[in-house]
C-alpha cells in the first residue's frame, strides 16, 4: 500500500478492539516480512507496517548508520520524527488507539527512538535485538505508564545485551517500565521470541485496557 507518507501495509484484523501493533523491519526486510510475527504475537489485532525509507546498498533502513553499530544519530532523529508522523496519520485514516511498537533490529532500534523522542505515539514497545538508537535521551517523564520489552540474544555479536541494557537504562530514565530479557542464540529470531512477546503482551493488555 502506497498511501500516506510510506509504502505500507496495514490488516485492520479481526479483533480490532486489540491493541494495533506498528510492525518495523531489520536491514533487508520489507513492509511483509514481519506480519507473520505479528499474527503469533497477537492474532487478530490491527497490524501497521510500513517500509523503511532509507536504502544501504538496496537493502531498506529505518535510518543511515556509518558502519556497523555506528548510527547517524542526526539521520535517527529525522526519520523518528518522520516515522511518528506517519503513525498519527495512519491513526487519524485507519481510526486506531495508540499502536504497539513491534520491532526488530532496526526496526526496534528506530521504535526506540520514536520511544525517547515522541513518546506519546506510542503505548509502548516489543522491541528485539535492540541497541541505544541515540546517547542522549528524550524528556524525562515522557514515558511513565508506558511499558517495554526489550529482547537480547546472549550471543548476538550485532546487537550485545550489553548495550541493550543500557538501553533499557535509558528509558527507564525517561519513565518507562523495562522488561530486559536474555534468550538462548544470536541476533536471529527464535520461537522463544514469540512465546516471550506474546506472554508479555497478553499481560500488558490485561493490565491497561485499550483506548483510543
Amino acid at each position: 500500500m502506497t498511501g500516506l507518507s510510506f509504502i505500507h501495509h496495514f490488516e485492520p484484523g479481526t479483533r480490532p478492539a486489540s491493541r494495533p501493533l506498528l510492525i518495523l523491519h531489520g536491514t533487508s526486510g520489507n513492509e511483509s516480512d514481519l506480519l507473520p510475527l505479528g499474527k503469533m504475537i497477537s492474532p487478530g489485532a490491527p497490524l501497521l507496517s510500513p517500509r523503511g525509507k532509507v536504502l544501504e546498498h538496496g537493502m531498506p533502513r529505518f535510518f543511515r548508520r556509518l558502519a556497523e553499530g555506528v548510527f547517524d544519530e542526526e539521520d535517527v532523529r529525522a526519520r523518528a520524527h518522520e516515522l511518528a508522523d506517519f503513525v498519527e496519520a495512519a491513526r487519524k485514516d485507519y481510526g486506531l488507539a495508540p499502536p504497539m511498537a513491534l520491532g526488530y533490529s532496526n526496526g526496534a532500534n528506530i521504535a526506540a527512538a520514536v520511544l525517547l523522542l515522541r513518546p506519546q505515539v506510542l503505548a509502548g514497545g516489543m522491541l528485539l535485538r535492540a541497541m541505544m538508537p541515540l546517547q542522549s535521551p528524550g524528556a524525562a517523564g515522557g514515558l511513565a505508564g508506558k511499558a517495554v520489552l526489550i529482547a537480547s540474544g546472549a550471543r548476538d555479536p550485532i546487537a550485545a545485551p550489553a548495550n541493550a541494557a543500557r538501553l533499557k537504562a535509558m528509558l527507564e530514565q525517561a519513565g518507562a517500565q523495562v522488561d530486559h530479557r536474555i534468550l538462548p542464540g544470536g541476533h536471529e529470531l527464535s520461537r522463544d521470541d514469540v512465546d516471550l512477546a506474546r506472554a508479555w503482551l497478553q499481560a500488558q493488555e490485561a493490565a491497561l485496557p485499550v483506548a483510543p
